[in-house]
């Protein structure tokens, strides 16, 4: 946000879009394990991208974008207030997991090459700054930096907290103020609509990612211990939570106890949680109702009878679970699916190259319990930029132009914020990655059973500011009160009170 002029040529250069390379991030934002780097780019962004090689050449566009249904041109005009003229659009996320490729898409860079093109400063009027933190560390760092001035025009914000500054006119802007209105997003997912609005119905934010979630299994280990040989006969033995309990608890009996049909209490968690039908706070009142006494009884059983593993997400022994076939299933949302995936089965791509473990090609995809999904990153902006017309042209290129998105999902591969893209690409048989489809028993094609899920979720004011911290305080309580001591409900309850008023000063509990 420099107050230096631009030349003519920059600007145009700065409004062009072309084609879509995005990512999302590797590990769901609320537990990302980013590089610790404050402002440079790390390899690892261009880490889910490796394998898109295969399904096409770099990120060159392929015509103007901008003649697309969505395309770059706003819909509104642009606010006067909104500042112009700063010479550089400086962008801040937690990681460098996402950042990088849509830049790459905004500015027509190829993405094999847009890590190096940022480290080396030779993306013109474009600074990333990456944070180098966990997606829940992020809002603390966004604090200081707000607290101290940094140079800041637009910046990323996961869903649990994104209400934070979403609510906040101080810290994010009205995007009509940017001549985006909601005629941009005619297809976007519902949930995703409702993340990006405030508590008045004004858009601050929005997605280029929808991230539906469903329950990713072992298909010959459920063919073995559950007589199961498709993804519709799983989805009928665990339709709901008291078939999935029922059925996890078949497979611990079967093997002996040597094999927990869910990969963790926090997996679990991520589906269960969608389902509650009470906003976490309401009028600064922590709400704990029956949904909490459910969830807790849920995992008491399966952690009693070794249905789900009782190892945390994102341990070594997490993902080596899957790998050596003590679990059978895990929780995985759209991001999951690459190198995430790949390696809770065994299998990885590193540089470009598969390589394929024992547990290659045995896996399947289907709905699970509930429709949820699981992270996401809405983009917002400071109201204090200078770059408005910048920031304007590269949230259009990630979210509105129809044309990047649909190469985009191909060649990340990503389950874009459209339905109509990703039900077109659906219904062409598109092989969104041919590494990622082939680790899936008859190459299912696992967004496909992801396209109604996206559609099904409703979020609309259920969403706090503060349910980040309070999932995770509930999910630490229960696990370690209610499954691992043995401490009863009305006990279990009070510990959780009592480490909410503990964490968030600023509500009260009943």
């Amino acid at each position: 946000m420099n107050k230096l002029k631009k030349t003519l040529a920059l600007v145009a250069a700065l409004a062009m879009t072309t084609t879509a390379f995005a990512s999302c991030g590797d590990e769901p934002s609320s537990s990302s394990t980013a590089p610790e780097s404050s402002s440079s780019v790390a390899d690892e962004s261009s880490s889910e991208g490796d394998s898109s090689e295969a399904s096409g050449d770099s990120s060159e566009a392929e015509g103007d974008s901008s003649t697309s249904d969505g395309g770059d041109a706003a819909t509104g005009e642009m606010d006067p207030s909104v500042g112009q003229g700063g010479d550089t659009l400086t962008i801040v996320a937690w990681d460098p997991a996402d950042v990088p490729a849509l830049i790459a898409q905004w500015k027509g860079i190829d993405y094999a090459t847009v890590v190096d093109d940022l480290n080396n400063g030779a993306v013109a009027g474009v600074d990333f700054v990456n944070m180098g933190c966990k997606g829940g560390e992020a809002s603390e760092k966004y604090d200081q930096r707000f607290k101290d001035g940094s140079d800041t025009d637009v910046y990323f914000c996961e869903a649990d907290w994104a209400l934070k500054y979403i609510n906040n006119d101080d810290l994010t802007l009205p995007l009509e103020k940017l001549g985006i209105t909601d005629a941009d997003f005619p297809n976007i997912y519902s949930y995703t609509d409702d993340i990006g609005k405030d508590k008045n119905g004004v858009r601050k934010g929005v997605s280029w990612q929808a991230a539906a979630g469903g329950f990713a299994y072992r298909a010959d280990l459920a063919e073995e211990y559950l007589g199961v040989t498709s993804p519709d006969q799983m989805q009928e033995q665990i339709a709901d939570w008291d078939k999935f309990v029922t059925t996890a608890q078949t497979v611990s009996d079967k093997s002996g106890g040597s094999v927990a049909f869910a990969d963790s209490l926090g997996g679990i968690w991520q589906a269960y949680a969608c389902g509650r039908t009470t906003p976490w706070v309401v009028d600064g009142v922590l709400k704990i109702d029956d949904f909490c006494e459910q969830f807790a009884n849920t995992a008491k059983t399966l952690w009693d009878s070794n249905g789900v593993s009782h190892d945390d997400q994102w341990t070594d022994a997490w993902t080596a679970n899957g790998a050596n076939g003590a679990t059978m299933g895990y929780f995985v949302s759209t991001w999951g699916f690459g190198a995430f995936f790949l390696n809770a089965g065994g299998s990885a791509i590193e540089n470009g190259t598969l390589t394929k473990g024992d547990q290659y090609g045995k896996w399947a995809l289907c709905q699970g319990p509930t429709s949820y999904y699981w992270g996401g990153t809405w983009i917002v902006v400071n109201p204090k930029t200078d770059n408005g017309n910048e920031a304007r042209e590269f949230i259009l290129s990630a979210t509105s132009d129809e044309a990047a998105m649909s190469e985009f999902a191909q060649k990340k591969p990503e389950y874009v914020n459209n339905s109509k893209v990703m039900d077109d690409l659906i219904s062409a048989g598109t092989v969104f990655n041919a590494d990622v489809q082939g680790n899936f028993k008859d190459n299912q094609n696992y967004f496909e059973y992801l396209a109604d899920t996206a559609k099904s979720i409703n979020f609309n004011g259920l969403i706090t500011e503060y349910d980040a911290t309070v999932k995770a305080d509930f999910l630490k309580i229960v696990k370690e009160q209610y499954c691992d001591g043995g401490a009863s409900w009305d006990d279990t309850k009070t510990a959780f009170e009592d480490q909410i008023l503990e964490d968030i000063i600023d509500i009260t509990v009943e």
